[in-house]
C-alpha cells in the first residue's frame, strides 16, 4: 500500500475539519517567536532530522512523573476521577476533601507541599542506578505548571508547594551531568477536566453543580482569591460529544483560539528558560495537530534553538505517539506500556511505569509494583530492537519514593553494575533475539498497552552488538546448556574466539556447530534475572 506524504496526510486533516465546521488554529508568534534555522513548521522540514548519537548509546533514563495528583496516592488521573460519582477516587475524595462542588481538584492542589523533596538526593540515585538521562514532568492534564510560567497563574511557585519544581529538577540533572528531559501533558487539560463540569447524578448531593464552572468573582474570601479557575479547568466550552484522545477524530469539542495560543507560549516559554536536552509530548504526533499549528511551530524552535546552541549539531530529542511512517523520520516515535514485537529500523523509545503514572498507595500496600526482574527483561527486550526504555518511579507527594521503590531500584543497580556493557553503547546485531516469544504476535493499541502479555523462558534470547562482540543475554536462568542456532557456522563468517558469563571468570566450554552454538551450562549464574554471555 502507498503511504501518503505528510503534507497530503495533513490537507485530508484539514478538509476533515473544514467539513465538521472546524477551522485549523493559527497561533499568534508574536510574543514567543519562533527561531529561524533549518527546520521550518512542516512535517517536510522537520523530517531533515537524525536522532543524535548520544541518545542511541544511552539506552536507559529515568522519569519523575511527578505532580499535584500525587499527592492524593490514589493513582493515574485523580483529577478527572474525582469527578465522576462513585469511582474509587470519587468516593475517596468526598471522603477526604469533601464533595467536589466545594472541594475541586484547585483544593488538592493547595493541599500539595513537597515538603520532603530533594531533588539531588533523587538524581544522584537514579545516576548510581544507571540510568543515562533524566526526565521531569513540567505539567500533567490538569494543567499546573511547575515552574515560574509566564503564561499560566496557577503555577507551583503561586499555589501548591510555592516551589520551582522544574529548576530544581534540571539543577539536580545537571550536577550530576544527565541530559535533561521535559514532559508536557497540558494539551488535553481542555477535555480531561470535562468531568468537572458535570454533578452527581443520585443523591444528596443531586444536580449539585461541581466546580468547574467557577470564576475569578466566586473566589472572594477563599484561599484562592485573585485566581481564576478557569486558567486551570478550562471548561468554559460546550462539553465533548465523546471521550477523544486525538484532535482529528472529531469526538472533542474543538479548542480555542485563546486555549491553543496559551498553551503554545507556555511551552515556548518552558524550552527557552530549561534548554531541555529532551521532550517529551504525551499527544499523538505533536500537540494539538491537526486542529493547529502549534506543535509544529514548537518542534521546530526547539530544533533551531537547540542547533545554535551546539554549534550547528543537533542534539536534541523529541518524542511524540502514534506516528505514521513518515513522522518517524521527524521524531522518535515513544511507545506507551509496550513495545513493538519485532525490531525497528528508527530509533524508538518505550515509556513505562513500575505501578501508576501517578503515585499510588495501594501498589506500595499490595507490593504490586512490577519486579526488578521484569524491569530489566523489559530494557534487554527493547535495547535488542533498537529502543530506549524510559522507567517512571512514582514519586509521592510529599517528594520522596517509598522504600520498595528504593529495592526495586538496588536491583536494578546490582544488575548493571555487571552487565551494563552489553545495553550502552550498543546497537541491534543482525537478528534481534530467538526463542518461542519472537515466533509470537503481539499487537500494539493506539499509543501501545501492550506489555505483560508475554512470559520469557530461558528459551528466549535476545541479542546486541558492540564492533565484533556480541552479547547474548539468556532471559531466565538457564536450566540445561544454551543452545543459539543464530550463531552457527552457515550463518556467521566470523569465527568465535572466546566466551564468556558477564559477572563470572569461570572457563566456558562451548561448540559451534553449522546450525548453531551451543555453550555448555555455566556451573556459575551470576543473577537470577538475565544472564549475559559476551561473544568475540
Amino acid at each position: 500500500m502507498k503511504i501518503i506524504s505528510s503534507t497530503v496526510f495533513i490537507l485530508l486533516c484539514s478538509f476533515m475539519l473544514l467539513a465538521q465546521g472546524s477551522k485549523i488554529v493559527v497561533v499568534n508568534t508574536e510574543k514567543e517567536p519562533v527561531a529561524s534555522g533549518k527546520f521550518e513548521p512542516t512535517w517536510e522540514s522537520l523530517s531533515q532530522y537524525k536522532v543524535p548519537d548520544w541518545y542511541r548509546n544511552a539506552k536507559f533514563g529515568i522519569w519523575a512523573h511527578w505532580g499535584p495528583q500525587c499527592q492524593a496516592e490514589q493513582g493515574d488521573w485523580y483529577a478527572r476521577g474525582m469527578y465522576q460519582q462513585n469511582s474509587n477516587q470519587y468516593n475517596w475524595h468526598v471522603k477526604h476533601y469533601g464533595h467536589p462542588s466545594k472541594a475541586g481538584f484547585k483544593e488538592v492542589i493547595h493541599d500539595w507541599k513537597a515538603e520532603n523533596w530533594d531533588p539531588e538526593k533523587l538524581v544522584a540515585l537514579y545516576k548510581r542506578v544507571g540510568a543515562q538521562y533524566f526526565f521531569a514532568m513540567a505539567n500533567h492534564h490538569d494543567n499546573l505548571d511547575l515552574w515560574d510560567s509566564k503564561y499560566q497563574e496557577w503555577n507551583s511557585l503561586r499555589v501548591g508547594p510555592k516551589k520551582d519544581i522544574m529548576t530544581g529538577w534540571a539543577n539536580a540533572a545537571r550536577k550530576f551531568n544527565l541530559p535533561f528531559g521535559i514532559s508536557v501533558h497540558a494539551s488535553h487539560a481542555w477535555t480531561f477536566y470535562e468531568t468537572a463540569q458535570g454533578a452527581d447524578t443520585s443523591g444528596v448531593n443531586k444536580g449539585v453543580p461541581y466546580d468547574g464552572k467557577l470564576t475569578k468573582a466566586d473566589g472572594k474570601g477563599t484561599w484562592w482569591e485573585g485566581l481564576d479557575p478557569q486558567e486551570l479547568y478550562e471548561q468554559n466550552h460546550e462539553l465533548s460529544k465523546g471521550w477523544g484522545w486525538e484532535w482529528q477524530k472529531g469526538a472533542v469539542t474543538t479548542p480555542s483560539q485563546e486555549y491553543c495560543e496559551k498553551f503554545y507560549n507556555r511551552t515556548m516559554d518552558l524550552i527557552n528558560k530549561y534548554n531541555p536536552d529532551l521532550i517529551y509530548f504525551d499527544d499523538t504526533a505533536l500537540p494539538l495537530y491537526p486542529i493547529s499549528d502549534a506543535g509544529l511551530k514548537i518542534a521546530a524552535h526547539y530544533y533551531n534553538t537547540n542547533m545554535t546552541r551546539h554549534k550547528g549539531n543537533l542534539e536534541a530529542v523529541l518524542f511524540g505517539k502514534i506516528l505514521t511512517p513518515e513522522q518517524k523520520k521527524c521524531m522518535v516515535w515513544d511507545v506507551e506500556r509496550g513495545a513493538p514485537d519485532k525490531d525497528q529500523d528508527l530509533a524508538w523509545q518505550t515509556c513505562t511505569c513500575i505501578g501508576d503514572w501517578h503515585y499510588s498507595r495501594w501498589r506500595f500496600d499490595a507490593n504490586a509494583y512490577r519486579s526488578t526482574k521484569d524491569v530489566i527483561l523489559t530494557l534487554v527486550d527493547i535495547v535488542s530492537k533498537n529502543g530506549n526504555l524510559l522507567l517512571n518511579i512514582p514519586v509521592r507527594g510529599d517528594g520522596s519514593i517509598d522504600d520498595r521503590e528504593v529495592e526495586l531500584l538496588e536491583g536494578i543497580a546490582a544488575w548493571m553494575d555487571i552487565n551494563k556493557e552489553s545495553i550502552f553503547d550498543t546497537r541491534p546485531w543482525k537478528v534481534f533475539g530467538e526463542g518461542p516469544i519472537t515466533e509470537t504476535v503481539n499487537p500494539m493499541k493506539e499509543q501501545g498497552f501492550n506489555e505483560g502479555k508475554t512470559k520469557y523462558s530461558e528459551k528466549d534470547i535476545r541479542f546486541t552488538k558492540n564492533g565484533k562482540i556480541v552479547y547474548a543475554t539468556v532471559m531466565d536462568v538457564p536450566v540445561n546448556n544454551v543452545c543459539l542456532k543464530s550463531l552457527g557456522k552457515k550463518n556467521n563468517a566470523d569465527k568465535i574466539k572466546n566466551i564468556e558469563v558477564l559477572g563470572s571468570k569461570e572457563k566456558l566450554t562451548w561448540k559451534q556447530y553449522a546450525d548453531s552454538l551451543v555453550i555448555v551450562k555455566p556451573k556459575i549464574i551470576p543473577n537470577n534475572n538475565a544472564i549475559v554471555f559476551k561473544i568475540k
